[in-house]
């Protein structure tokens, strides 16, 4: 197993169309749409966006994830995670996780028992109590002690994504061939 960064513009498509729509489901509208044309247009244009996967020993990806910067540039957080279909691999976004808070300053929001006990799991040991009773995992390369320490990771807005899909056909047309194609290009190997 090893943890791979994307940075073939085709190849990071396909598995930022991939993990939008295996995080979101099929039931979501347009969020997973909206999600990849967010991070595209904005984060990946400012280069605060990674798109990483991790493949077993045929190169084969089993889980990826989308980490976003944080303003100041100090640490990472994990905005989207999915496990894809890995043939002998027990919880492979665990293991991603785990593989990525040894390396990098990484912080994980859970926004409950369930996502909490998942990232326990993979590693993320310290807890903090954030707004709206999210928690907020740090591993263990993340400098902050407290949550007024923590900068906010950069976003986008999303409404604002989905009133410019209305307001211009071609761009939300666009957006969706380039997310259909990156569904329908996956890579089997990375």
């Amino acid at each position: 197993m090893r943890v791979v960064h994307i940075k073939n513009p085709q190849q990071r498509d396909a598995c930022l169309a991939r993990l939008c729509a295996e995080a979101y489901g099929q039931d979501a509208g347009l969020t997973p749409l909206a999600t990849f044309a967010g991070t595209l247009g904005v984060l990946v244009k400012q280069e605060a966006a990674r798109v990483l996967a991790l493949v077993d020993d045929r190169s084969r990806p089993v889980a990826l994830a989308l980490l976003v910067l944080d303003e100041v540039g100090s640490s990472m957080t994990v905005m989207l995670l999915a496990d894809l279909d890995g043939e002998g691999v027990t919880r492979p976004a665990e293991r991603l996780v785990a593989e990525l808070a040894l390396k990098a300053p990484l912080r994980v929001d859970a926004v409950g028992p369930e996502q909490e006990a998942r990232f326990r799991e993979a590693g993320i040991t310290r807890w903090l109590d954030g707004k709206a009773g999210v928690r907020i995992g740090l591993g263990p390369k993340h400098p902050a002690a407290s949550v007024a320490e923590l900068p906010r990771a950069l976003t986008f807005d999303e409404a604002s994504v989905i009133q410019s899909f209305k307001r211009d056909r071609a761009l939300f047309d666009d957006y969706k061939a380039r997310f259909v194609r990156g569904l329908e290009s996956f890579p089997a190997t990375l």
